[in-house]
């Protein structure tokens, strides 16, 4: 009879028997994941586990599991994390950064902070005061500016993490990276430094108009240079060629000064030659120089004197 009860509600009791194991085992074990690191309290001593996996541990009060997650965390601040700061040339601007961190020695930042909303509180101070101190080292025009080259924004960001990795390092905090989300200026200074851009730029754009201006002025004297040099360089070429041409002539002038009617004849027939060379049929009065020549009776200088011989 009793065995029969027994095999009629063992499924009943297997369950039981289940549910026990598995209360047992969420008691006395903890799971953790790979992207997470724990720290494990006994009486409030604490020890690091960073195996993933199963872990046994005592129930409460004995031990105490935090876990922790090792992955990197973007934190941007809470309170004023969008908030007015003074360059250093007394102008106001509005800034907001976001720091990108991990928990690196889990048992310091555990010790010391608890948990991860204290770290975090302790870094949004941290983090207010590296950035007040960085952008009260710079003018305005290193921070709002068209010209790049100007920008200090990289140096800016540089100052804030190596301030945050200083102040950190002793929580355990590993700061990864530093950045700006937010920048911009209050209403109030909106105008002058627009007024302010229009003026550099007017300033650039005169200076630009001014060399081109210089350009210009060195490239036409340059230009009439090279062109007095060619006309000079030429005349004197011209000049050569023309002595040379008035001396050679003059050897001719002077032997046609000997016998006129011989240069006059010579002269004529050059002309004839000119003129006729392509076979040009005229109608002419031959009473004209140099058709004079084609009469009959025209008159041969020398040939009177040859016939005389």
């Amino acid at each position: 009879m009793a065995s029969g009860n027994f095999f009629k509600h063992w499924p009943t009791m297997l369950l039981g028997l289940i549910v026990a194991v598995i209360l047992l085992t969420a008691v006395f074990s903890f799971q953790l994941n790979q992207t997470e690191t724990a720290v494990l309290t006994t009486f409030g001593r604490p020890s690091v586990v960073s195996e993933p996996g199963l872990h046994f541990r005592w129930p409460f009060p004995f031990q105490e599991v935090y876990r922790f997650d090792k992955r990197i965390r973007c934190y941007e601040g809470s309170s004023g994390k969008l908030e007015e700061t003074v360059t250093k040339d007394g102008h106001n601007i509005i800034v907001g950064i976001y720091v990108n961190y991990r928990i690196a020695d889990v048992n310091a930042f555990f010790s010391k902070l608890k948990n991860v909303a204290g770290g975090e509180e302790m870094l949004n101070t941290l983090m207010r005061s590296a950035k007040n101190t960085a952008f009260g080292q710079r003018n305005f025009d290193q921070i709002v500016n068209e010209n790049g080259k100007m920008l200090k924004l990289d140096a800016v960001t540089d100052d804030i993490k190596e301030a945050l990795i200083s102040a950190t390092a002793k929580f355990g905090i590993e700061i990864v990276g530093v950045g700006i989300n937010t920048l911009g200026v209050p209403k109030t200074v909106t105008e002058k430094v627009f007024e302010r851009m229009i003026a550099e730029r007017k300033q650039f754009a005169d200076k630009n108009l001014a060399e081109g201006k210089r350009e210009a002025k060195e490239i036409r004297v340059k230009a009439d240079l090279e062109r007095d040099t060619i006309i000079a360089n030429a005349e004197a070429k011209a000049q050569k060629l023309r002595a040379e041409g008035d001396a050679a002539a003059a050897k001719f002038y002077k032997e046609f000064a000997r016998d006129p009617e011989l240069a006059g004849f010579l002269r004529k027939i050059d002309a004839l030659r000119l003129i006729m060379e392509k076979g040009t049929t005229l109608v002419i009065d031959t009473n004209v120089p140099p058709f004079d020549l084609l009469k009959s009776d025209a008159v041969i200088p020398g040939a009177a004197n040859s016939n005389a011989k």
